[in-house]
């Protein structure tokens, strides 16, 4: 399963550097594992920058999340927790064979009309080319 998931600049750039080898979410796709996951950079980006495998997704409270990979997830405990304040369940998604495009693409290539997502949204990034047509309409209205 493939989703484009929506991530901070900040964040996106410490995935780029390796540093950040976890990311958190408050909400996870269906099918926990083995997803391939294109990162959107927001704004003031808003680019498909790259991609990874994720291979395993960590479902637990947020205390025991922190405690196993707040030291590889690029934030502050502080930052972690304001987060999650009102969450009962915290998600470290592993971040494994990381790709960053030499290019960064714009979603408007693969969607009509794109929305950033909040959070995340499915995605089959070989199928929805739009045909070039489908672009000069778009463009044109």
């Amino acid at each position: 399963m493939n989703v484009l998931l929506s991530i901070k600049p900040k964040y996106a750039e410490l995935i780029k550097s390796g540093f950040k080898k976890y990311e958190f979410r408050r909400k996870i796709w269906r099918k926990f594992g083995g997803s391939k996951v294109y990162i959107y950079s927001t704004s003031p980006i808003k680019k498909i920058i790259g991609a990874f495998d994720a291979p395993i997704i960590h479902a637990d409270l947020p205390h025991k999340i922190w405690e196993l990979f707040g030291g590889h997830s690029g934030i502050s405990e502080e930052e972690f927790f304001q987060y999650f304040r009102d969450s009962e369940i915290a998600y470290a998604i592993e971040i494994r064979n990381l790709v960053i495009f030499e290019e960064p693409r714009d979603p408007s290539i693969y969607f009509l009309d794109f929305t950033p997502p909040q959070s995340y949204r499915y995605f089959n990034f070989h199928q929805n080319l739009l045909p070039f047509w489908k672009k000069l309409k778009a463009a044109e209205a």
